[in-house]
């Protein structure tokens, strides 16, 4: 049971690590004067922000009604999933009117200018930011929680289950600050070029996703019925 959950999560995780945004302030951060610092914090305020709102969704998932049978139907698990893959698809709609026109430069959030100067506090602030109150990121941590809560798992097998997905969530920043601090260097070149494409195709990566992630509720809906 528990194999089978995490096969079902590891599809979500990619909403949330493949992050264009969150990727690009990332390696931002790594090629800033206070790296090493801000590379750390960012990372944990990254973390945290994963790790409660599944956390939660687990919870809520786990304490609603058991199913009737062992193969009956669960409508009530139905209709939160149909309601969380309208709204990834619904999300996905607008993150494809909102990608830039062809030749067009990305629109950059802000705050990216000012990252050079950021401190420990500030860059953990900023992964906080980008993960909790950010709709994408609680829409699939709804249907990570619903999926492990929902599943009957023990409590360990449960607690397995979320941290392989905060950890594979968190992996597409968690490589590049383990990697800057074994070989600085080497990696500024990629990381720049790496950064740039993300920065231009931000809008098409999420949008597909989500559209991915969307369907894929819609299945596990239908499979409740």
């Amino acid at each position: 049971m528990l194999a089978t959950v995490i096969g079902e999560i590891l599809p979500l995780t990619l909403a949330i690590a493949v992050s264009p945004l969150t990727i690009v302030a990332v390696i931002l951060m790594l090629l800033s004067p206070n790296a090493r610092r801000t590379g750390i914090g960012f990372l944990l305020g990254w973390g945290i922000g994963i790790v409660v709102p599944v956390t939660v969704f687990v919870l809520v998932a786990g304490a609603l009604p058991p199913k009737t049978g062992s193969d009956g139907p669960d409508p009530i698990r139905a209709i939160i999933q149909f309601v969380l893959a309208a709204l990834l698809l619904l999300l996905a709609v607008v993150q494809w009117r909102r990608r830039p026109e062809p030749g067009a430069e990305p629109a950059l959030p802000t705050w990216m200018s000012a990252i050079d100067s950021f401190t420990f506090a500030r860059a953990l602030g900023l992964g906080l930011l980008l993960s909790i109150p950010r709709p994408k990121n609680l829409l699939i941590a709804a249907s990570a929680g619903m999926l492990i809560g929902g599943a009957g798992l023990s409590s360990a097998s449960a607690a397995i289950a979320t941290s392989v997905f905060v950890l594979c969530a968190v992996s597409t920043v968690l490589i590049p600050v383990v990697a800057y601090l074994l070989a600085a260097e080497r990696l500024r070149a990629p990381m720049e070029a790496l950064r740039e494409w993300l920065a231009r195709e931000n809008a098409v990566i999420t949008t597909v996703l989500l559209v991915v992630i969307g369907v894929l509720m819609i299945g596990k809906g239908l499979g409740s019925l």
